[in-house]
């Protein structure tokens, strides 16, 4: 597994990205599970310079949308435009047809807009005046939002977060990382511009197709399943995971597994991952909400609860 080891010398070790190991790390196992991640945080957190940066060293197509409420679907997976020296349509292609898209800010589009990416996370396809398109493998959609923002924004709805694999909790680095930042700023920024693949991209596909071969275990398995149907049970909890919450634990499992170096799923990857896959699946009660509960709490409770299987 030598690939995420570049990727962490290049960006971690080499101080591209001061204290964003885990973000890297999470980012890249959804691009071997082959799902979707919204990252959230605050601006000027390095989300957009995390995806850039992943996206060279895999060399691999990134395209970057500014959500605003004025965007189109058409602004997104494209539309036909009339060429007058043909006399006929051509067809001119959206963001979307890339391998990583970024969705700046995704809760400033509206609804509709929104919706126009459910089609392209859940099918890997598009569809323009009635045409559909298959879009090209690997494709991620990296959406990420502000936690504070409350004016001017569209919550996404509960269909189109349940559509992204896990939810990425980015903050501020350490006082001494934000000293480092400041010293090698300009530095930092030449970095990210001049980074060089460190893997060819078809090469990244094979990776994923390895990932996915990682073993799974019956006795993890059922942990899996108990972890999920637990969140149900919880007292502070409205609606629980799904199977599909199940599901992405299970992906997200094998790929960090695989990251890791191993051909095998173990409980403290479930442990790893589990949040990731499940804070933004889980609805909690108004009343807990208002007492301060959080879904980070719920799931650590589930996971404090739920008996560990032994080797």
């Amino acid at each position: 597994m030598s690939f995420i080891k570049d990727v962490k010398r290049v960006l971690i070790d080499g101080g591209v990205l001061i204290e964003k190991e885990w973000e890297v790390y999470m980012v890249v196992a959804c691009l071997l599970a082959r799902g979707h991640a919204l990252i959230e945080g605050v601006p000027g957190v390095a989300k957009t310079y995390t995806a850039k940066s992943i996206a060279r060293l895999l060399d691999l197509d990134f395209r970057r949308v500014q959500m605003t409420p004025d965007l189109l679907p058409s602004d997104i997976v494209g539309y036909y435009v009339f060429d007058q020296r043909t006399g006929e349509f051509r067809l001119k292609k959206g963001p979307i047809f890339t391998n990583i898209l970024l969705a700046d800010e995704i809760n400033r589009a509206s609804p509709r807009t929104q919706s126009a990416l459910l089609e392209a996370m859940q099918e890997r396809q598009a569809t323009i005046e009635g045409q559909t398109f298959k879009l090209e493998e690997p494709f991620v959609v990296l959406a990420t939002q502000n936690p504070i923002e409350m004016e001017g924004v569209f919550p996404l709805p509960e269909a189109q977060v349940d559509r992204f694999l896990a939810k990425i909790v980015t903050g501020y680095t350490s006082h001494r990382g934000f000293v480092e930042i400041l010293k090698r700023v300009y530095e930092i920024e030449a970095a990210i511009e001049n980074l060089k693949p460190v893997i060819p991209r078809s090469a990244v596909l094979e990776e994923i197709s390895r990932s996915a071969g990682v073993r799974v275990e019956d006795s993890v398995l059922d942990y899996i399943a108990s972890v999920v149907e637990e969140t149900r049970n919880h007292p502070a909890v409205k609606l629980g995971g799904s199977p599909r919450a199940g599901i992405a634990i299970l992906k997200l499992a094998k790929a960090w597994a695989y990251l890791d170096g191993r051909n095998y799923v173990i409980p403290d990857d479930v442990k790893v991952v589990a949040k990731p896959a499940l804070i933004h699946r889980i609805i909690l009660k108004p009343e807990y909400e208002l007492q301060g509960v959080t879904t980070e709490k719920v799931v650590s409770d589930v996971l404090t609860k739920v008996p560990v299987p032994r080797p």
